[in-house]
């Protein structure tokens, strides 16, 4: 694989085991984040070390502005062939949704819907032969929570995460002529800071008997699913949900 992927929430968890990766399969990358820049060059720093090129851009998925910088920045490693939009947010309040604030599930609706709506505009804008571009890939990043409902914890996030699977499967019907494949992953449980900043710091541990194989999975099995995703082994798939969940 060659190019340059972008992935957004890139600093941590999901986001830096897929960059770094990507870097392995062969992209440059570009590493979005959204507060902590020393994280992001960490994970630049194992790209590199991978010998590919890396760069850390701060910015809020969110916003329009701030979205198409990145973009610009990325094109300035090369043409952006691959993209994973892996940033979101939970709100930080678990809790039933009767329990919850309005501008945090505003929040939540913007990075988590919003965001992802964005840079796949930018992707397509760059990449689509109707534009010019070359081709590429894109990944969003759902959850299994999209069937699931997370119910007591973050139904307001689920709900999300089910519009990101929406968006996929009609997005991918709008470009798959255009030599773009749109594809999502939806990881289960998973080992990763998200827990703890979301104020659950024993989730994973409460959760991962609920689960067939028994264990939370690992952001590097994700980023294998990403990747494959993203590959010319994945050249006929369009539109699929893949869920990555140890079985739950």
């Amino acid at each position: 694989m060659s190019g340059v992927l972008v992935v957004t929430g890139g600093s941590r968890g999901i986001g830096a085991a897929v960059a770094t990766l990507g870097a392995a399969r062969g992209y440059d990358v570009v590493i979005n984040y959204a507060s902590d820049p020393a994280a992001a060059e960490e994970v630049a720093a194992r790209v590199r070390a991978a010998d590919r090129k890396a760069l850390a851009v701060r910015g809020d998925v969110a916003s329009e502005e701030d979205v198409i910088a990145l973009f610009d920045a990325a094109a300035g490693l090369g043409p952006v062939t691959a993209v994973v939009n892996n940033a979101a947010i939970t709100g930080n309040t678990p809790g039933r949704l009767d329990s919850q604030d309005v501008a945090t599930v505003r929040r939540v609706l913007d990075v988590n819907v919003t965001g992802v709506f964005l840079c796949c505009r930018e992707a397509v804008r760059r990449m689509s032969t109707r534009y010019g571009g070359a081709g590429g890939a894109v990944v969003n990043i759902s959850s299994t929570a999209a069937r699931t409902g997370s119910p007591g914890e973050w139904t307001h996030y689920a709900a999300t995460k089910a519009a990101v699977e929406t968006l996929t499967w009609g997005l991918a019907q709008e470009v798959a002529g255009e030599g773009v494949r749109v594809n999502a992953v939806a990881p289960g449980l998973v080992d990763t800071g998200l827990h703890a900043a979301a104020g659950l710091p024993d989730r994973v541990e409460r959760l991962a008997p609920t689960i067939p194989l028994a264990r939370p999975g690992r952001p590097e099995e994700i980023a294998e699913a990403v990747l494959w995703m993203l590959s010319p082994a994945a050249s006929y798939a369009v539109g699929a949900i893949l869920p990555v969940g140890g079985g739950r």
